[in-house]
């Protein structure tokens, strides 16, 4: 059991418990350095799980590094994909490749990816991070190889927050029932989840208790004491007949003083003052070369920061955010509106929040946080979306105006039937709110970026979907829906500050788009636009339309000022800041009167794009009106990790991108009005 040549079937190195102790400690180093490189990330659990990374990839796991594919190696599956870094640095050690070169997490363009992708680097087995499913893929894993009467083993890597997830007592039950003695789970119980103690938010205990009745094997041990891990490690895969489940008690942030046990580390890296002192703890501050790697990190981004300007459109000048002294513009978390609504509006008794784990980060928690006596109204539901999106189904049948969200990705995908059956089906009153919707979560990658949302939640009959621009707005929109609209709805924003656009004297009318127009330069940016609802707007003689919606109006409100300052072009910009009802007539009125139109979204082009085509294509008034049409947005890819702009640009979704789309769109309308019989 030991790092093995596939080839020879030679045994690579053995380590004894304490070379595996000074491995340990020597990752927790690699770990901080390369999350301080990467200024995001998760030290407390990374930390807390790194005993055992160290005992499973250099003692236990049958592998070989030189042949990643080899079809008799050991699998193992980190549920817990946030972990990603323990994962990374021990493959790293296990000689997959050099442990520097972890020091690029999270960086655009790096394998090593905020949550794991096994397409993108060898020895990750699968791509994993929205909680609950690796379990589930252990279990088919092992199934297969129970088909192919293959002997290896199948480890899962999960959290005890984790446990909170339906799925993976659904996988549970299953490992039970075929008694896949091949799959051994390892659940790091650090007791700590990002909105706090495990036991206090949703507790999962006793885990031993529900384990062992769907028919598993139960261990627990202390996940820092290299020689308990190892045998128990070694004793799981000799056991015959079940699965086997290790439950080790760990310490969140292990190995240094001032991130353990606090929740807060969940998902923060350090700065170097912080770096700086944890090394020093753990004993590294001679045998690490920090300087050496952090500068390797930042060529790194130096080199990605170079090929990704080279591959932006370019114009007479940078017309990007506060890149001049004038269109200055203030920016600030869409998400902050949603907060502010619900701690304003949050006394009226029928309003019920329900938690998902992320709420500070969402700002859902500010409903009870200076209001201590609206905590009876404040039901934290753990991670667990599927649940909670019915449980707020029962509480709107029974009156109550329940308010849920989490990720995007989570609150409109992991729990879509619950949304469909439970809420839509019934025409109930719940609000959803898909935070971090789009690219802002940035680093974190791929899993976590919503890409395909309102695909989903525009498609649902019955839902309103909202997506507000910025702040101020996401805070009207917040009022409206929630006492105001009847029904579900869905509102959608941002985590990444993103530019404020509007003022409190915007109009904001649930179903109905705003016009707005540059203007003039001036300093600030805001004030070189006029905004006012799109039915009462009156024909320039604009020589195109720009239709976006979230934080894509201000991309939008940004290629209108290239466009008239560098080419002349006079550009409506309507803010279609409800996509479900979608303001129709606003739509026809920018066709028929300016005949060239562009989508904008920080989406899969389509959840706007074709409802705006629909719209082109199927009303009469529209009837031999010719309309040149295109589309910017995401293109049939997922995202990756990289900072929030950074993926603004390399997804090709920036005011560079859409008024090159527009300047496109405006060669052909000048072609087809000096030939038209020609262009027909």
């Amino acid at each position: 059991m030991a790092l093995r040549d596939s080839g020879t079937g030679r045994i690579i190195r053995r380590y004894s418990n304490a070379e595996l102790e000074d491995m340990a400690n020597l990752m927790r180093g690699y770990n901080l350095v390369a999350l301080c490189a990467a200024g995001s990330g998760h030290a407390g659990g990374t930390l807390s799980i790194m005993d055992i990374a160290a005992a499973l990839y250099l003692h236990a796991a049958e592998h070989d590094p030189a042949n990643p594919s080899w079809p008799d190696r050991d699998r193992i599956v980190w549920s817990a994909g946030h972990k990603a870094p323990a994962l990374y640095v021990a493959l790293g050690a296990a000689g997959y490749f050099p442990l520097d070169d972890v020091v690029t997490l999270r960086k655009l363009g790096s394998p090593f990816q905020g949550h794991p992708h096994w397409l993108k680097l060898p020895g990750v087995e699968v791509s994993t991070g929205s909680l609950g499913q690796g379990l589930s893929i252990a279990v088919g894993m092992a199934l297969a190889a129970k088909m192919n009467s293959q002997r290896h083993k199948v480890f899962c890597l999960m959290g005890d927050g984790e446990q909170q997830e339906g799925q993976v007592w659904e996988a549970a039950m299953e490992a039970g029932h075929f008694h896949l003695d091949n799959v051994i789970a390892i659940v790091d119980c650090n007791r700590l989840q990002i909105d706090g103690w495990v036991k206090d938010v949703m507790s999962v205990e006793p885990l031993e208790a529900k384990y062992a009745s769907f028919g598993w094997q139960t261990m627990r041990i202390n996940g820092h004491d290299m020689g308990q891990i190892v045998d128990a490690l070694d004793a799981a895969k000799k056991t015959a007949g079940a699965p086997v489940v290790i439950l080790a008690e760990t310490i969140k942030g292990r190995g240094v003083s001032f991130m353990e046990n606090q929740a807060g580390w969940h998902g923060k890296g350090p700065n170097r003052t912080e770096l700086d002192a944890a090394l020093a703890e753990l004993g590294l501050t001679v045998k690490i070369p920090v300087d050496q790697l952090l500068e390797r990190a930042n060529a790194f981004q130096r080199k990605a920061d170079r090929t990704l300007q080279d591959s932006m459109p370019h114009f007479s000048r940078d017309y990007w955010w506060n890149a001049t002294e004038t269109m200055k513009v203030a920016m600030e978390p869409t998400r902050k509106g949603f907060g502010q609504s619900l701690a304003r509006n949050g006394d009226d008794e029928r309003i019920v929040c329900l938690g998902l784990d992320i709420s500070a980060s969402i700002t859902i928690s500010d409903f009870y946080a200076s209001k201590p006596e609206r905590a009876k109204r404040w039901i934290n539901m753990g991670i667990a979306e599927q649940s909670a999106t019915s449980a707020a189904a029962g509480l709107a049948r029974e009156g109550k105006l329940p308010v849920l969200g989490s990720y995007a990705t989570f609150s409109a995908a992991r729990n879509l039937d619950q949304i469909r059956v439970s809420v839509c089906y019934s025409n109930l009153n719940v609000l959803i709110a898909g935070a971090h919707g789009g690219v802002s979560v940035g680093p974190d990658g791929a899993t976590h970026q919503a890409l395909e949302d309102l695909f989903a939640m525009a498609g649902l009959p019955n839902m309103a979907v909202v997506v507000p621009c910025d702040s101020i707005e996401a805070r009207k929109a917040t009022d409206y829906l929630l006492l105001r609209h009847k029904g579900p709805k869905y509102i959608r924003f941002a985590r990444e500050a993103t530019p404020v656009v509007t003022s409190e004297s915007t109009p904001f009318v649930f179903g109905r788009a705003n016009a707005i127009r540059m203007r003039r330069e001036a300093l600030r940016f805001v004030d070189s636009f006029e905004t006012q609802l799109a039915e009462t707007y009156l024909d320039e003689g604009e020589d195109l339309t720009l239709i976006a919606l979230g934080p894509m109006v201000a991309e939008a409100m940004r290629a209108a000022c290239i466009l008239k300052l560098d080419y002349g072009y006079e550009t409506r910009v309507l803010n279609l800041h409800t996509l479900k009802p979608l303001d129709t007539e606003a739509v026809i009125r920018a066709a028929l009167e300016t005949g060239a139109i562009v989508t904008a979204e920080e989406h899969q082009i389509g959840a706007l794009a074709w409802r705006v085509s629909s719209v082109l294509t199927e009303s009469p008034r529209l009837y031999g009106v010719p309309v040149i049409t295109g589309s910017i947005g995401v293109n049939d890819r997922f995202g990756e990790s990289g900072a929030p702009w950074e993926l603004v640009k390399t997804l090709a979704v920036s005011a560079e991108h859409i008024a090159m789309k527009a300047l496109e769109l405006m060669a052909l309308k000048k072609e087809t009005a000096a030939h038209p019989v020609a262009a027909m």
